[in-house]
């Protein structure tokens, strides 16, 4: 209700993942399939046909990690959703722009690119043995906004109880408001 579950969820998004990609290769692959009564994994491979394949693990993950975005090296690394990446290879790319490509369930590295070709994989210090979603960093962000502004709230209530009652409300209705000069013009001879 009102954008809630009413139950927790039973997996998190890891396990949930988990779980698919082993019902996927475990069960639903190697079981005979109704209407070619194959299993779909030996139909895939049947007749020796094959897919055209990339030509390393690192290509697959490549055309898999579709999220790409524009940054600039900087002498201490990229910057990237507040988190900072390394890789000594970067060295020679102080301010240069590249490419990140990057997993959202995965924040603990990202793929450098510059001029569409592979740099190398920077890491993040501070999260390099965890795993760390872009969900998790948003989470955070918000709690951390939310906790600001109740801070801020409390000491706004602090700040009053020192000011009699209705003074700084009358304060704030009678101070001048700064005027705009509109930007807008209309007519040449309105310089």
């Amino acid at each position: 209700m009102n954008g809630k579950p009413e139950t927790p969820p039973k997996l998190s998004l890891a396990d949930l993942d988990a779980v698919i990609g082993a019902w996927i290769t475990e069960t639903y692959n190697v079981r005979t399939h109704r209407e070619t009564g194959l299993p779909p994994l030996t139909s895939w491979c049947a007749d020796g046909w094959l897919p055209q394949m990339p030509d390393s693990i690192d290509d697959l993950d490549l055309l898999l990690v579709m999220v790409a975005k524009p940054r600039l090296v900087r002498r201490d690394g990229v910057h990237f959703q507040g988190l900072r990446f390394m890789s000594t290879i970067l060295a020679p790319y102080v301010g240069e722009s590249v490419t990140i490509r990057y997993d959202p369930r995965d924040l603990g590295e990202i793929r450098v690119f510059h001029k569409n070709r592979f740099l190398c994989r920077a890491i993040s210090p501070e999260h390099a043995h965890e795993t760390i979603t872009l969900k998790d960093i948003q989470t955070a962000r918000a709690a951390q906004r939310r906790a600001l502004r109740q801070q801020i709230n409390e000491r706004v209530g602090v700040v009053a109880q020192y000011f009699p009652e209705g003074t700084a409300r009358r304060a704030a209705e009678t101070a001048p408001r700064p005027q705009r000069k509109s930007k807008l013009r209309t007519y040449q001879s309105d310089d």
